[in-house]
């Protein structure tokens, strides 16, 4: 297993109610944005703040000298582990008028 979706799971299972929590939240805004907007966003942004914490784990001491690029290009593959589960995890607090 890449270390990148090792760290995924390690997040997913160290966090698992809150990520389940969210899975529902994240489904029921799929169907329908202004019903669940306010839970998606108080619940998302918890959600957010996990998983960038984990991100700096896993890039931290890379972003120095020739390793900014890899460390970059490791966290786009972290991030597109995390939109597979969450595919609007880029909309946590995002305001807009379908909301």
């Amino acid at each position: 297993m890449t270390k990148y979706k090792q760290y995924f799971q390690e997040m997913s299972d160290q966090n698992e109610e809150l990520f389940k929590s969210f899975d529902r939240v994240h489904a029921g805004y799929l169907t329908d944005r202004k019903a669940w907007s306010a839970k998606f966003h108080f619940v998302g942004q918890q959600v957010v703040d996990i998983i960038r914490e984990w991100e700096q784990r896993l890039c931290s001491g890379m972003e120095r000298g020739a390793n900014g690029v890899y460390s970059m290009k490791l966290a786009d593959k972290f991030w597109s582990e995390v939109k597979k589960r969450y595919s609007h995890i880029e909309l946590v607090g995002v305001r807009s008028n379908l909301d």
